[in-house]
């Protein structure tokens, strides 16, 4: 206290001392009255006078007066006037003590322990955090629940009705007396000393100031005389230390005004959903009359009484001259339309993903700060993405007349600057306060199947310049019904959209149109650990255990978060390095001090080889490539550079499209928050036409931009179908684009021509007549695609025609597929039930022997080498021995499967296998 009592001048000193001696007065009088009178009449009453002395001259006798002559007054004798001096001397130091002793005890009970008015601040509502997007435009305010919202203005800002109702109401002579109005403070004083306890208030704006922002809550709250006067001493000093305009500045911010609004710019937005500087004078007048009694002036709940004090506050106005009677009837007429909105909920989704960071970067100063966020996000494209997502999903389930409607009521949208990682746009659902869709449930940081979405890191992975042996956009896989075995030992045998099978095709046409059973291929070549340890450098963090997955991972077997999936794509964007999606440009603190500033992440060494992202880019944005599956106006196609990849999952859970421009990446997921089943929604019907209705809305006008071709990249010409180098009997080629050292080095051998006899189709020999040879072109497939060329009425090379590669073909079992089971049924001919052996052999094979379980089964002299075998129950392990002309032999793997028997559904067991 001592600090305290130091700052105060002498005059300060001087009327707190002063009101210290009233108050003591005051109390010594109605306290010791009675005492006092009796002590002095027993004083009185127990004097003895001492006897008149006599003498023994005569007193002479005064002679008769004349006429009217004034009376004479006997005075009293000399002793008791000195009686009556030495009393009132003794009252006198009695006095001094007592006005002494009181200024000590006052100094000592009120003054002792005053609060530092230095530390005015930390009794302030402080401002609330508000965060806006990357244009200052504000998206939330985030305030204490227990201590409600806020937000500082300057007077200047605020309309001269607002600060001429809070004087005329509060405190009249606010610019005149000096932090305590000692004609207010003396009548509520003497009616509090009447009744006994503190009954009327009298506090000045200044009193109100120091109560609220330097007395404890606990002081606050009472009602006695002691904290009068602390607030009172505290007023004064507040007088001295800021200017009156700063005092009123301080009430206009701090006092509450109910509805968890503290401050007049938090009022008005939540009464009249406004900033403070658009109030007409009849709402500020209402505004005026809360901080008395904010609950029971509250105009939301109680509209006749805040009416009511409306009127009071108008009234005084009018009083003290600020306002005439005309305008005070105007204003009390006026219908005020109230506001049931508080403060904007901009991207809520978003929002929340920046609330979850502050809470963890900044855990003291979220609620008591008064942050000032600056975030990534631009909410015009924002707005943008909102509309496209609710705009098509009201398609889906709105159908035109004879489609049915699609069951689609979630959607999810994310966009970033795939250089920088900002997220420019969050769309979490279609409608955040949809209860019915679960709609608070941010869809793009949940957990989804991406489908076929994961496929370019598959290939990615296949691309690889440092790997054995790696993979080129014309590398050529047989999309045909292959078997594969997982983990458990189970067949797993991919199937493409629609269970169509294209037979021999590049990989760039593999990726492009999403064939399913080429990208099962690749993962099978890489392996999962390899893909996952590149997804997880990319920053998708939910495919880490990978005891989890199996092949079908490249599929969608796995789950993926919205967000880090489109920063993966990111990378192929901007040269293969990780995006780090960031949500927050700069943070400051409520004085301007700068706390975080975002700056580029520091990477060295790109994640994905620039030329192969250069490559999967090249590929996601080849519109003939992708017209196979999709057409030639697909919803992937920009009109301008852009690469694209959908995903559906194979029951329509959910599907994605994900694609970029190179300066902007987005990603659109589309399903059920419940995971219930879409009906017939794919990944370019669903999320496609949201991700080209946004794209091509935030970028329009902008300029063009091409992808840019980096170094050790080359382009070289490939027959359009082996994707080896063309010969003079490649029908069709094409330019690809590889990386220098992977340019094909072999010859098509999938065109090969054979001269034939015309009149039978037969291998011309030595007998044939000139006249009858003929060349003709043959199309040379793998064994594996000689089913499906079977089936597209391909005609294979004539019989015994030597096949250029034929001999390099190594030895594998085609059929049955590994770990399959058969079951024998009652219902067919034990005859009618087999298999089809089948095997791939080099062109100079003589016969095939199959073996099961290590017993010789049949041998096979003519091509295709063929067997049927009838089925047997039990455990079956098939391998066979191919027979060359040189005399070697060479034996394949093993396949296992195996045939159950048929059992009475009245025998078969309730679980486990019916064996």
């Amino acid at each position: 206290m001592g600090r305290t009592w130091q700052h105060l001048s002498r005059w300060q000193k001087a009327v707190i001392l002063a009101l210290a001696s009233t108050a003591m007065l005051v109390v010594l009088v109605r306290v010791r009255k009675r005492c006092l009178h009796r002590w002095y009449a027993r004083r009185v009453e127990s004097f003895t006078f001492p006897p008149i002395p006599r003498t023994e001259k005569p007193v002479p006798v005064p002679a008769a007066p004349t006429g009217r002559t004034k009376k004479r007054r006997t005075s009293r004798p000399r002793s008791w006037r000195i009686i009556t001096r030495r009393r009132v001397a003794y009252a006198a130091v009695l006095l001094l003590l007592l006005t002494v002793s009181g200024a000590i005890g006052f100094y000592r009970w009120i003054l002792v322990d005053l609060p530092d008015i230095d530390n005015i601040n930390a009794g302030m509502t402080l401002p609330s955090t508000r965060i806006y997007d990357r244009q200052g435009r504000l998206l939330y305010q985030i305030s204490d629940p227990e201590k409600g919202v806020n937000r500082v203005v300057s007077l200047d800002e605020l309309p001269a009705c607002m600060i001429e109702a809070t004087v005329a109401t509060e405190d009249a002579n606010f610019y005149r007396h000096p932090g305590v109005d000692v004609q207010g403070v003396a009548r509520a004083l003497w009616i509090n000393l009447k009744g006994g306890e503190v009954v009327a208030g009298g506090s000045t704006i200044t009193q109100q100031v120091a109560r609220n922002l330097l007395l404890d809550p606990d002081q606050r709250a009472e009602r006695t005389l002691e904290r009068k006067l602390r607030e009172s001493a505290l007023a004064i000093q507040l007088t001295q230390r800021y200017s009156r305009d700063e005092i009123l500045a301080f009430y206009l911010n701090q006092m509450y005004y109910g509805n968890l609004a503290y401050g007049v710019e938090a009022a008005s937005q939540a009464y009249f959903g406004k900033s403070a500087s658009g109030l007409s004078l009849a709402e500020c007048a209402m505004l005026a009359g809360l901080p008395q009694a904010p609950s029971a002036y509250d105009p939301l709940s109680n509209p006749q009484a805040a009416k009511a004090r409306q009127q009071v506050v108008l009234n005084l106005m009018v009083k003290h001259g600020y306002i005439s009677d005309l305008d005070a009837d105007r204003a009390y007429n006026e219908i005020l339309q109230y506001s049931s909105a508080q403060y904007p909920y901009e991207a809520p989704h978003f929002v929340n993903a920046v609330w979850t960071q502050l809470l963890r970067d900044y855990p003291d100063e979220l609620y008591s700060g008064g942050l000032d966020v600056i975030t990534t996000l631009d909410l015009s494209w924002q707005r943008a993405g909102q509309e496209a997502v609710v705009r098509h999903l009201d398609w889906l389930n709105n159908p035109p007349p004879g489609e049915p409607s699609h069951n689609a009521h979630n959607a999810a949208l994310v966009a970033m600057d795939p250089h920088t990682g900002q997220i420019v746009v969050m769309v979490g659902s279609p409608d955040y306060f949809d209860e019915r869709i679960d709609g608070a449930v941010n869809a793009a940081l949940a957990p989804r199947q991406p489908g076929s979405a994961l496929k370019p890191f598959t290939y990615a992975a296949a691309f690889d310049p440092q790997s054995p042996n790696p993979w080129t956009p014309a590398t050529m896989i047989l999309d045909v019904g292959t078997p594969f075995v997982t983990r458990r030992l189970e067949s797993y045998t991919p199937s493409n959209f629609g269970m169509v099978e294209h037979g021999p095709v590049l990989i760039r046409e593999a990726l492009a149109s999403s064939y399913n059973i080429p990208a099962v291929v690749a993962l099978d070549y890489i392996g999962i650990d390899e893909l996952i340890r590149l997804t997880t450098r990319l920053g998708i963090n939910t495919l880490t255990d990978t005891s989890r997955f199996d092949l079908s991972l490249t599929l969608g077997g796995g789950e993926v978060r919205l967000l880090e999936l489109t920063a993966a794509y990111g990378a192929l964007a901007n040269s293969g390095f990780r995006v780090e999606p960031s949500y927050i440009l700069e943070v400051r603190a409520r004085d301007g001090e700068l706390l975080y500033e975002w700056e580029p992440p520091e990477q060295s060494t790109p994640v994905i080889d620039p030329r192969v992202a250069f490559l999967i880019t090249d590929i996601l944005s080849d519109n003939e490539a992708r017209m196979p599956s999709f057409g030639p106006a697909s919803a992937l196609s920009l009109g301008r550079p852009g690469a694209a990849k959908t995903g559906t999952t194979t029951d329509f859970r959910d599907n994605w499209t994900v694609g970029y421009t190179p300066n902007l990446v987005a990603g659109v997921w589309v399903g059920n928050a419940d995971n219930s089943q879409m009906v017939e929604v794919s990944g370019v019907s669903g999320a496609g036409p949201i991700w080209n209705e946004f794209m091509r809305l935030v970028l329009r006008g902008q300029p063009e931009l091409e992808f840019e071709i980096p170094e050790g990249v080359v382009r070289a010409e490939v027959c359009a179908l082996s994707g080896m180098l063309p010969t003079e009997y490649c029908p069709k080629t094409r330019w690809e684009w590889f990386i220098e050292g992977t340019v094909p080095i072999d010859y098509d051998t999938f065109h090969q021509p054979f001269i034939v006899d015309s009149r039978t189709g037969l291998l011309a020999d030595d007998n044939t007549p000139p006249a009858y040879r003929e060349e003709r072109v043959y199309l040379v497939l793998p064994p594996e695609a000689q089913d499906w060329a079977q089936r597209r009425g391909i005609a294979p090379p004539p019989v015994g025609a030597t096949v250029v590669g034929g001999e390099t073909v190594p030895a594998r079992l085609l059929s049955p597929d590994p770990y399959t089971v058969f079951r024998l049924t009652p219902r067919v001919p034990v005859e009618n039930q087999r298999i089809r052996l089948s095997v791939a052999v080099p062109s100079h094979t003589i016969h095939v022997s199959y073996w099961l379980n290590n017993e010789l089964l049949a041998t096979v002299s003519e091509p295709p080498y063929h067997y049927w075998w009838v089925l047997e129950a039990g455990q079956q392990n098939l391998f066979a021995v191919v027979a060359l002309d040189d005399g070697s032999s060479i034996t394949t793997d093993t396949i296992p499967f195996r045939v159950g028997a048929w059992v009475p559904p009245e025998e078969r067991p309730t679980s486990g296998p019916a064996e």
